[in-house]
């Protein structure tokens, strides 16, 4: 065995690849064997090649106002297929019932009139918009694309651990790190069966075009971003280029008599779906944010009107909310009769008063998170507190339970990580993303994982210095073939392997279709609202 995995020793949480004897599992002999031939040596020059890389290619991550290259790891994880079978039906379930609780709460409201929520928790959440109230998609999709994440407990068990349905971001490096992979490993792709990634861009434009207004045989898609400032540019860029379509700022668009139109050196061309990368308070400056120089003016009226469609619609965040979350559970069997594929992790809602009354007696063993927070921001992890720390927590909870949810602290499962010049486990959590096309929902074979690269870090998320990791799902025996659980669609049970890299190019897309000349007092208030825009937008 060489060097890189003599040392490796697992800890009290789930190991993805040593089960708790010290043998590897099935899922992971092909990784395993790659890994037993290499060396220290080996494993630090291919980690510098990969890094310099996606520097020279624009595959980075804004952290704290510096770019830098989004760290992928060598060693993937792991998917067995019949594991992966639940998560896929797990994941469609909840794209299904939240999208249920969408159209109900933005018109009949019966959720509420049942008694399944209370109606304070819906109009009290920040993410709740008023002014889409009555706006009923054209194929009735609000949930183009979600990210739901999930995490492994102790026990071996999958939880869901939060639902992201506003402008889920992360999926460019999904696809980048694939193509990273097939290069590093082509024997483990060789010989094994691994279901492929690349087809996520042709997904989600079908998904956009089947969303276009009534009567549109061809629509005109847009990806819209916040600008070069935002800290997904990157990802905003290459959506754009594999699926071909236009990347735009809010400058580049204009509403006229309920339409939209994109600037464009040969006139004005007509928009009919807007995939937006922007978040809902600067979307319109006319009904949010009045200082916005992100959005486009009558960009709500449009909507209303049916001149254009929105990919996710206005007003999803609520289906974030962390309180919302608690809920989900009870809305599955409400919406689809069916009881939760996959749970969530055990949650307190502090705005009951015997539950806040625990977790303020407990906040040194708990983590407690703000309900609308994203990217791992406000999150107070109770055993790493100081007494201060934990002090102003307390009084924060008091002054307002609504806006904050306790947990237990979970020990995230881990997966081996290259540290210096050794490999040592680290906390993973899994992002799929789901796609869904008002006929059927798709989730994408494996998903974004995250890893959190200190020692003990439990946070994954990019934004706080975390890295990620190629996810491989093993596609079944060819004798067998997947469940069709939760109105999933499977046509792509083959392999990345040996298909072109250029189908997911390292390379940035073209600039925006009109470059407007901007004065430079105009030009910081537009790179600080990009920045404040890439807040929520960073919840990868």
């Amino acid at each position: 065995m060489a060097d890189v995995l003599s040392n490796y020793r697992t800890g009290d949480a789930f190991d993805e690849m040593m089960d708790e004897v010290g043998s590897v599992r099935p899922s992971y002999k092909a990784v395993y064997s790659a890994l037993s031939r290499w060396t220290s040596d080996d494993l630090r020059l291919i980690a510098e090649s990969l890094a310099n890389n996606y520097t020279q290619a624009g595959v980075t991550f804004d952290v704290d106002g510096v770019e830098q290259p989004f760290p992928l790891d060598l060693v993937p994880r792991v998917i067995a297929s019949p594991e992966w079978e639940i998560i896929e039906a797990g994941v469609a379930q909840r794209v299904r019932t939240l999208e249920a609780f969408l159209s109900d709460i933005y018109s009949d409201a019966r959720v509420i009139a049942d008694g399944v929520l209370p109606s304070q928790l819906v109009t009290s959440s920040t993410h709740f918009q008023r002014a889409v109230w009555g706006i009923q998609p054209g194929n009735g999709v609000r949930i183009h694309v979600a990210g739901v994440d999930i995490i492994r407990n102790p026990a071996g068990d999958v939880r869901v651990l939060e639902d992201n349905v506003r402008v889920p971001s992360g999926v460019s490096y999904v696809m980048t790190n694939r193509n990273a992979m097939i290069t590093i490993m082509p024997e483990a792709f060789a010989n094994q069966r691994i279901r492929p990634v690349a087809g996520y861009p042709t997904r989600l434009l079908t998904a956009l075009r089947k969303a276009a207004p009534p009567g549109v045989d061809e629509p005109s898609v847009v990806v819209l971003t916040p600008g070069v400032y935002n800290s997904a540019y990157f990802e905003h860029t290459l959506l754009a280029r594999t699926m071909g379509v236009e990347l735009v700022e809010g400058r580049d668009l204009e509403c006229r008599r309920g339409k939209v139109f994109m600037r464009t050196t040969a006139g004005l061309q007509r928009v009919d779906v807007i995939y937006r990368r922007v978040d809902d308070d600067f979307l319109d400056p006319v009904h949010f944010r009045s200082d916005s120089m992100l959005g486009v003016p009558g960009l709500v009226n449009a909507v209303r009107t049916g001149g254009v469609t929105l990919a996710n619609a206005i007003g999803n965040g609520v289906a974030d909310d962390k309180l919302i979350y608690t809920y989900v559970p009870d809305l599955i069997r409400y919406y689809l009769r069916e009881e939760p594929i996959l749970p969530n992790v055990d949650t307190w809602r502090l705005e009951d008063d015997d539950a806040r009354e625990e977790v303020l007696d407990r906040l040194e063993d708990l983590v407690v998170k703000p309900v609308d927070g994203s990217g791992g921001k406000g999150i107070v992890i109770g055993p790493r507190a100081t007494k201060a720390e934990l002090d102003a927590l307390r009084r924060r909870v008091i002054e307002d339970p609504r806006g904050w949810i306790a947990q237990p602290v979970v020990q995230l499962s881990t997966v081996p990580t290259l540290i210096e010049d050794c490999l040592q486990p680290r906390h993973v959590d899994l992002r799929p993303f789901a796609v869904n096309n008002g006929e059927g929902v798709w989730v994408l074979p494996g998903g974004l994982t995250r890893v959190a690269l200190p020692e003990g870090e439990l946070v994954v998320n990019s934004s706080q210095g975390g890295g990620s990791k190629d996810t491989w799902v093993l596609s079944p025996p060819p004798h067998r073939s997947s469940s069709n659980r939760g109105s999933i669609q499977h046509h792509d049970n083959g392999s990345d392997h040996a298909k072109s890299q250029t189908d997911v190019p390292l390379i940035v897309a073209r600039p925006p279709v009109t470059v407007m000349p901007k004065f430079a007092e105009t030009q910081r208030q537009q790179e600080g609202q990009q920045q404040q825009a890439s807040y929520r937008s960073r919840g990868c």
